[in-house]
């Protein structure tokens, strides 16, 4: 019986997870936020860099509800990144960005 109830439930938290992060996605897409791939992220102390942003995905990171605890490959400490809109970005931006990159896993 234990494992009929295991099915049960896994049928009906899958789906629900699933539709979580399909609308989270949609939400910070029309925010201008970029998602999936190499995203660009502002540290606290406001050095730029590129992550591997996947949602609902984190190996590399602390998630804490919608925010990402992650080391800053900048200067090596650990920070609240905020991802940055595309119209933020000038040109001069994304070269810094691009020059320094986190590890290359979600």
């Amino acid at each position: 019986m234990a494992y009929a109830d295991a099915v049960v439930r896994l049928a009906v938290v899958l789906p629900v997870a699933v539709l979580a992060v399909v609308l989270k996605t949609r939400a910070a897409r029309r925010g201008g936020h970029p998602t999936g791939g190499n995203v660009v992220v502002r540290s606290r102390h406001r050095h730029l860099f590129t992550t591997i942003l996947v949602a609902g995905v984190s190996f590399e990171a602390v998630r804490l509800g919608g925010g990402r605890i992650q080391r800053c490959p900048v200067c090596e400490h650990w920070t609240c990144g905020a991802r940055v809109t595309d119209a933020d970005l000038t040109d001069h931006n994304r070269r810094v960005a691009a020059s320094h990159r986190d590890a290359r896993i979600p």
